[in-house]
């Protein structure tokens, strides 16, 4: 078998005997190569495999010379050692590109088409064939440029008839030959793409004369088309033949035969069907409904549409587990060490799922907690779901319901609609095959509604334990239990959780690693899973706690550790790419290579952190321990983690007029007017003006403009930053803030407070104003989170200024 690839080049055409008057008496000897079933045309690129001794020898000797090779068809191809007259007089000079030894003493051989040649004579030397070749005139009988013109537009315009009734030939072939307005080049290129056999090809190589090619060429187009318009021609009489009655005669036989054929098969399938039912674990109520169905399936008899509908719909009942369950692992100890060995921290979160565990370990069948983790992404939530089921030895079913806003997702479409089918819930049962499964709905906050209905408010029934006992999908329409199954959720927030909904999930916040817990987990868990993902081993590839602590503070700002593990790739990643570039020059095979690999050890230090991954990403803040006026330090909690703002105030001449840039939402918008109000109202104390607001502008800034922010917490950082400014009294800038003002002065409680207070550590303050609301808050706190910390708990605002201006 062989492939052709076309390539034009510049090509003259040749010949012997009768071809002598176009001969240029330009003679070579040339090795022979003799081809079977195929020929090669100038300008035409093919590769074939040789297996004749004779044949590889005159491949070499041509690789050893300048690479030119004689190619001729064989007469008959199965003559072993053809001489002269075995051979066609005309062959192609061709030129050796590439040659490659192939199983079994072949070789794989790619040549170039050069030009025509006459066979003259042929000899044997070193172990080969020998072709003395004679090279023809293509200056003799030239055409005009008006001749040439003409015979290329009626080649074209004839070949354009016959691709046109053809099949077989290519778009890309077809547009070569309109891109080619030379007349040689075009017979030769017709030549390659036609159907045509090896006869009518070697017809094209031997004639020399351009006038009598055209000829050929046409004649042969005109071929093509005469038998094709015959093909046609019969295919319709044929088809005339065979009127409307024997149609009819065969149509009816062929119908009986087919009715025959779907009786027996749905006679089998319904008691295949029948089996299953008298298999299935299920009530007798629940039985006799099925059977019904299945009673209404065999008197469909054969009605397509509605047998496949209602067939579908048997399936579905057989294949739920209406009381198929599997048994829970009852072995405490297990169930905490596999918490424990996949999860690092988190010690409140593994704690309330080990109660939940250790109740239903002591019940009969004690009711499934319907438990909802919330916090940042990266934090392990959906892990810890999978934890869980391996802990229990439950089935594990994950159901991702971001997104989602048709409440047919959750109960089921209808069977009255075209391509009904079972909502999510019930074909998660189906996928687990038992009815206790541990099922995990992604993502609950980020549910939709819109005119198909209301999602969260379908997920009402499914997450009460008053009312999934008897849940009811629309298009199983029989009632499923779903009181042992074990629910868990996640979401990353909760301010979009409709609180019906809220309120039948007991909540467990998982929120954001401290640095040290990130260190940990990168250096057993990360670390040790991208190496393997990566093909290298722990045992030669290590990386020290400066080069982890730089990357987790460079180059990740986030609540969780995917942005930590995706740097650890790129890092393994390069890693194995230099060990595999050192190890290439010694041309090893790939079990060689990887064993060299593998042997191969490796220390990741801190100044090829930078040389991995590029330049730090997030530089440190609050780099400015410089008191300055009107720039406060606020801390704000974000979707992702803490962060902490920088917030500015600033005064210029004007008409008493408050801007706020920076996109601020509502709520914060309105926490800068009531720090203005308050500020306003203790002038006196500091002996501000009371003329000032109305001869001048205030202007607060909240920098990293692109982001929006919202929220109360900055209360006390704006009146801060907004008395700095008017009194023009320094603020430290080692000191950070959060807290909800009132008109009064007084400080509220917040939320998010871990993530602050870790946004601080990254921020480098030392002292952080906390509400005096929030201070059991901060006593349930890991040590790790407050270490290095002034925890300052305020109830006052003036207890805030106190703490932060500098006395000029």
């Amino acid at each position: 078998m062989f492939t052709d690839i076309f390539f034009w080049d510049t090509c003259g055409f040749f010949v012997t005997g009768q071809w002598e008057k176009y001969m240029e008496n330009n003679k070579r000897t040339l090795p022979l190569l003799a081809l079977r079933n195929h020929l090669i045309l100038p300008g035409m690129l093919m590769h074939f495999d040789i297996q004749r001794p004779d044949a590889i020898q005159a491949v070499e000797e041509a690789l050893n010379t300048d690479q030119f090779i004689f190619l001729v068809a064989q007469k008959k191809d199965n003559v072993e050692k053809p001489s002269k007259e075995d051979l066609y007089q005309v062959g192609t000079i061709a030129k050796v590109k590439q040659m490659l030894h192939m199983p079994e003493e072949a070789m794989r051989v790619m040549v170039m088409g050069v030009d025509r040649a006459v066979l003259l004579h042929m000899t044997d030397q070193n172990n080969c064939q020998y072709a003395v070749v004679e090279t023809p005139d293509d200056t003799l009988n030239a055409l005009s440029e008006v001749e040439e013109k003409t015979m290329v537009i009626a080649l074209k315009e004839q070949f354009s008839s016959v691709v046109s009734q053809l099949d077989m030939v290519a778009d890309k072939a077809i547009q070569r030959v309109e891109e080619i307005y030379n007349l040689p080049r075009l017979i030769d290129e017709m030549g390659k793409i036609l159907p045509l056999d090896l006869p009518d090809r070697q017809r094209i190589l031997e004639t020399l004369d351009i006038r009598e090619r055209y000829a050929c060429i046409m004649e042969l187009l005109a071929n093509i088309v005469y038998l094709q318009e015959l093909r046609q021609e019969f295919q319709q009489k044929v088809k005339e033949r065979v009127n409307k009655s024997q149609k009819d005669y065969l149509l009816r036989e062929q119908l009986q035969v087919i009715q025959k054929e779907l009786g027996n098969d749905a006679q089998s399938k319904n008691q295949q069907l029948q089996e299953k039912l008298d298999q299935l674990q299920a009530s007798e109520q629940i039985k006799e409904q099925i059977q019904r169905e299945i009673n209404r399936l065999q008197s469909l008899g054969n009605n397509g549409t509605e047998l496949a509908v209602q067939r579908n719909y048997v399936d579905t009942l057989l294949a739920l587990p209406w009381d198929l369950r599997k048994e829970e692992e009852k072995d405490f100890s297990r169930t905490e060490q596999i918490l424990e060995s996949g999860h690092y921290g988190l010690e409140k979160v593994k704690e309330r799922i080990l109660e939940s565990l250790a109740v239903r370990m002591l019940q009969e069948r004690g009711d499934s907690p319907i438990l909802c983790l919330v916090g940042p992404p990266g934090t392990g939530k959906t892990s810890i779901a999978k934890s869980i089921a391996e802990a229990l030895d439950k089935v594990y079913v994950r159901i991702s319901l971001g997104g989602v806003r048709d409440e047919a997702e959750i109960r089921g479409h209808r069977r009255t609609y075209v391509g009904a089918m079972p909502g999510r819930i019930a074909n998660a049962l189906k996928q687990a095959k038992v009815k206790n499964p541990l099922l995990l709905f992604d993502e609950i906050d980020k549910v939709g509604t819109d005119q198909r209905g209301d999602t969260a408010s379908a997920l009402l029934e499914v997450l009460d334990r008053e009312q999934n006992q008897k849940f009811v999908d629309h298009y199983v329409e029989l009632p499923l239990d779903l009181s042992e199954v074990f629910f868990v959720c996640t979401a990353n927030q909760t301010s979009t959780i409709p609180q019906p909904l809220l309120d039948r999930m007991e909540v467990i916040e998982v929120s954001s690693y401290t640095e040290e817990e990130k260190y940990q987990i990168a250096k057993k868990y990360l670390w040790k899973k991208q190496l393997v993902q990566n093909g290298l081993d722990s045992k030669q590839i290590s990386i020290d706690k400066k080069a982890l602590m730089e990357i987790i503070n460079g180059y990740t700002k986030e609540a969780g550790v995917r942005k930590l593990e995706r740097s650890l790739g790129t890092i393994c990643r390069k890693v194995a790419r230099e060990l595999l570039v050192e190890l290439q020059e010694k041309k090893l095979d790939q079990a060689a290579l990887r064993e060299a690999v593998h042997q191969k050890k490796r220390q990741i230090s801190l100044a090829e952190v930078g040389q991995y991954l590029g330049k730090r990403k997030y530089q440190k803040k609050n780099n400015n321990k410089k008191a300055t006026v009107g720039v406060v330090h606020g801390l704000a909690w974000t979707s992702v983690g803490g962060t902490a703002l920088e917030i500015e105030a600033n005064t210029m001449p004007g008409k008493g007029q408050l801007q706020l840039t920076g996109q601020l939402g509502d709520v914060m918008k309105e926490s800068a007017q009531i720090a203005l109000s308050y500020v306003r109202s203790i002038g006196k104390k500091y002996d501000i003006d009371q003329e000032f607001y109305q001869r001048n502008d205030v202007h607060i800034h909240v920098p990293e403009g692109a982001t929006p922010k919202d929220g109360p917490s900055a209360g006390i950082t704006i009146a801060t930053a907004l008395l700095s400014a008017i009194t023009k009294k320094k603020v430290r800038q080692d000191i950070a803030m959060t807290g909800e003002l009132t008109l009064q002065g007084r400080v509220l409680a917040i939320g998010g407070l871990k993530e602050k207070l870790l946004a601080a550590k990254q921020a480098k303050a030392k002292m952080v104003c906390v509400p005096l609301a929030n201070q059991t808050d901060v006593e349930e706190l890991e040590e790790d989170v407050t270490k290095g910390l002034e925890i300052v708990y305020v109830s006052q605002v003036e207890e805030v200024f106190a703490k932060c201006f500098i006395n000029p």
